[in-house]
């Protein structure tokens, strides 16, 4: 898991962008599109277009960090919008890097949701043996 520290904010950006992309063209877009600077120990999370593939770039103060994840069933959880930028806290990107949708329980736009049979029947399992 990437070490996040607790006052780093994690930008999601919106929409369907080139997986060929290195840091330093991500770094661009960054700046270009979400307006924000690369550079300020920051994640900033990029999906392909069959959203199976995502990839994170930040700076460590030592240097550039390029992190990239590809799911081997189903896709990465993302917004409808078409650009933007979306503020996820660190716990959400904990779900998002396994898969599981982030997004909060009232939001109207869940479709579908992962769930881990195996760990609720543990969790129920603790709860009984209480």
């Amino acid at each position: 898991m990437i070490p996040v520290p607790s006052n780093t904010r994690v930008w999601l950006a919106a929409g369907v962008t080139d997986m060929r992309r290195g840091f330093n063209t991500l770094a661009a877009q960054t700046e270009k599109v979400l307006a924000e600077d690369p550079y300020s120990g920051h994640l900033f999370v990029f999906r392909g277009r069959r959203g199976d593939l995502l990839k994170i770039i930040w700076w460590d103060t030592q240097g550039a960090c390029l992190f990239m994840k590809r799911l081997e069933k189903g896709r990465f959880v993302w917004p409808a919008a078409k650009d933007g930028k979306v503020c996820l806290t660190s716990a959400q990107l904990a779900m998002l890097l396994e898969g599981i949708d982030w997004r909060p329980l009232g939001d109207a736009s869940i479709t579908c949701r992962v769930i881990d049979t195996a760990a609720n029947m543990a969790a129920i399992a603790g709860w009984i043996g209480q």
